[in-house]
């Protein structure tokens, strides 16, 4: 069999592979397999350096499929090359419990690098890998040994390209001159209601040379031109790359190539049979792997323990001239923290008065100087958010190891890019707007929480204190979002101290990320000296609620606050006290940490049998009936704030000791 042949087998092996699969689920998106086998066989087989024995090896090139929808492809490859995917998976495609679902997954599949599937998240998770990648081959890489030095590929759509997040990410991505990114745009001409010419006519070459990338256009099935391609991607020394790839939706089908009907549903039965017909493939047996096809592709698992063999003889080499630094890189890229991570945590006095974000600043700052794996940055508001890491300068090209991140004002991408370096491993990332912001992110958030990666996201400016900026500015749903996103621990401190156990928390909770929610305003600090018999320690806040201020016996009313509130009910407490009622005040910064607790321990800080409960917090009023009950009161926001100076704004919206005092009294009466 000739060289040109036994191609032409692989390649339709993994086009029938994927229709098949498609089919019999009667679900998913047969076009862009069709499409794009071609590339992707060459990609497998010829050009990543990957081992298919070892999906996690540290030096693989990592490959993306951002148009996550077309996953078949990317079973097809993963199956063929060797990796822990059974043909059995494959023919449960999209059935429950397959290790195939509709569209990857990070952690279900082996193999398989970010969660894909909402586009232009792929496109841009492939960004924050360049930085991870960046940042850790300049802090490991030597002279003479170079650990980390490897490619970034993907496979992307129109759709892809057409999202906002896309663009955000692709003008970073040039401005910090990436060439380990190779991207390969699949341009079909096709979307989902038909020819692109519907809504597109943008020059995609110029967009991208225009951001700062190489840019070259081939015909997909061209397997010479790709290879060609590739290699002068590969020698960029200042570009990150695409490859726009003229290609034919559902390549082979007689009636539905090139049209958007092989887009998002089988071909069907009479198409599937014209379709192999049409490529000289046989009828039956369904998901149908020629031998030869079987020998060609295990070459890719012989090729990739030799590509890992050899990279182990330059790290056993690098290992015993730098032992101390070959054991940290082990435990970096292991996530494990230092022994000394947390040894010089600032604490705040109660004479001091000062704002969450910046006690979040000055701890973030103790703890980056300990944990060198740390490393992010803000959409365009650094030192509003008090992220800046001060012993560290701005990650550029001309400075590698830079630990602060100027995303721009592109929030979108920001979280796309943080969850990208988490996926890459080594790094523990943050990014970091004002809360009202967060809403531009929040497809990046959703995808952190689902593919359980330690982020943090930094959220200041948290409430209607945001003052003059008025309600645009003035955050009132945000902290209710993203509560609702399930794997995601929301923290919202209540004093200087408190934000310093919130940091270490965020850095210990490894499956899922951690959003912080912080003040723009000053805070009293509420624990000290000469209050730590009366009021408990901020350590407490790992368990989302305490009791911060405990009744003499039981209470008669329960006063539950977060953030900045937290103060009024302290204040509130003691004239409630004064007055004569027996008040336990309740700090809950996170409603996901308290929910993890036992039974037992949620029953001593919410008694059961203390009905008079009231929340206070300068946000959406939504969901705080699981801790204060029907017959509990909520003082919160249920309007949008309005345009004064803080104090004013928190006056007028009934956030003041007196109206906590006024409303708890009227509590107990009913």
């Amino acid at each position: 069999m000739t060289n040109e042949k036994l191609e032409e087998l692989c390649i339709n092996t993994i086009r029938f592979l994927s229709v098949d699969a498609v089919e019999a689920a009667n679900s998913g998106h047969p076009g862009q397999p069709m499409e794009a086998a071609a590339m992707g066989y060459k990609l497998f087989t010829q050009i990543l350096k990957h081992n298919p024995s070892n999906p996690k090896w540290v030096n693989r090139d990592r490959f993306i499929l951002s148009s996550g929808h077309g996953s078949m492809i990317l079973y097809a490859l993963l199956h063929l090359s060797g990796y822990d995917l059974a043909l059995d998976e494959i023919k449960k495609f999209r059935k429950l419990g397959s290790k195939a679902p509709g569209h990857p997954e990070f952690g279900e599949t082996p193999g398989v690098e970010t969660t894909t599937g909402p586009l232009g998240q792929g496109f841009s998770a492939g960004v924050g890998m360049a930085f991870a990648q960046r940042y850790l081959a300049n802090r490991f890489n030597t002279n003479d040994h170079k650990i980390i030095d490897h490619k970034i590929y993907a496979f992307c759509s129109d759709g892809d390209l057409m999202e906002g997040i896309s663009s955000e990410a692709a003008a970073v991505a040039g401005h910090q001159k990436f060439n380990n990114l190779i991207y390969v745009y699949l341009d079909n001409h096709i979307s989902i209601d038909g020819n692109t010419a519907l809504t597109t006519n943008e020059d995609i070459k110029k967009r991208f040379e225009a951001h700062g990338w190489f840019v070259q256009n081939i015909e997909g099935n061209d397997l010479s031109s790709f290879s060609e391609a590739i290699k002068n991607s590969q020698e960029q020394e200042e570009k990150p790359s695409l490859i726009i790839a003229r290609t034919h939706i559902g390549f082979g089908s007689p009636n539905k190539q090139d049209s958007e009907a092989a887009h998002g549903a089988p071909l069907g039965a009479e198409e599937t049979k014209l379709t192999k017909e049409n490529l000289g493939w046989p009828l039956e047996p369904t998901f149908y792997i020629p031998d030869g096809v079987k020998q060609e592709f295990q070459k890719v698992v012989a090729n990739g323990d030799d590509y890992e063999n050899n990279w182990n003889k330059i790290y056993d080499a690098y290992k015993n001239v730098n032992k101390e630094l070959a054991e940290e890189f082990e435990n970096t890229i292991n996530g494990n923290l230092p022994s000394n991570w947390d040894s010089n945590m600032p604490i705040f006095k109660e004479d001091e008065s000062l704002a969450t974000r910046q006690a979040s600043g000055k701890t973030l700052n103790a703890l980056a100087e300990n944990i060198p794996a740390i490393i992010g940055g803000s959409a365009d508001l650094m030192d509003s958010t008090n992220v800046r890491i001060k012993n560290s300068v701005d990650s550029l090209p001309d400075a590698p190891h830079g630990r602060n991140i100027h995303f721009g004002i592109r929030e979108h991408a920001m979280g796309a890019i943080v969850h990208g370096m988490a996926a890459y491993g080594g790094v523990i990332p943050f990014g970091s707007t004002f809360l009202i912001f967060s809403d531009y992110m929040r497809g990046s958030v959703r995808l952190a929480s689902l593919m359980g990666l330690r982020v943090v996201f930094v959220y200041t400016h948290d409430s209607i204190g945001v003052g003059e900026d008025g309600p645009t500015h003035q955050p009132i749903e945000q902290v209710s979002n993203l509560r609702a996103v399930p794997n995601l621990t929301v923290i919202r401190p209540g004093d200087a101290n408190e934000t310093v156990v919130a940091w270490k928390t965020a850095l210990q909770t490894t499956n899922g990320p951690t959003a912080l929610v912080l003040t723009r305003q000053a805070l009293p600090v509420l624990y000290g000296e000469s209050s730590k018999d009366t009021i408990s320690s901020p350590e407490n806040l790992q368990k989302g609620g305490y009791t911060l201020i405990d009744s003499e016996g039981l209470p008669e009313l329960i006063i539950i606050a977060t953030g900045s509130e937290l103060h009024l009910a302290v204040e509130a407490q003691k004239e409630l006290k004064n007055k004569g009622v027996n008040v336990r005040v309740v700090s809950m910064p996170s409603w996901e940490l308290f929910e993890k607790q036992s039974d037992d321990y949620k029953e001593q800080v919410l008694p059961n049998s203390v009905k008079k409960r009231i929340s206070v917090e300068a946000a959406s009023t939504f969901g705080w009936e699981r801790f204060v009950g029907l017959d509990g009161e909520k003082i919160g926001m249920t309007t949008f704030g309005t345009s004064a100076p803080g104090k004013d704004v928190m006056n007028k919206f009934g956030f003041t000791v007196e109206n906590v005092v006024k409303k708890s009294l009227e509590l107990l009466k009913k």
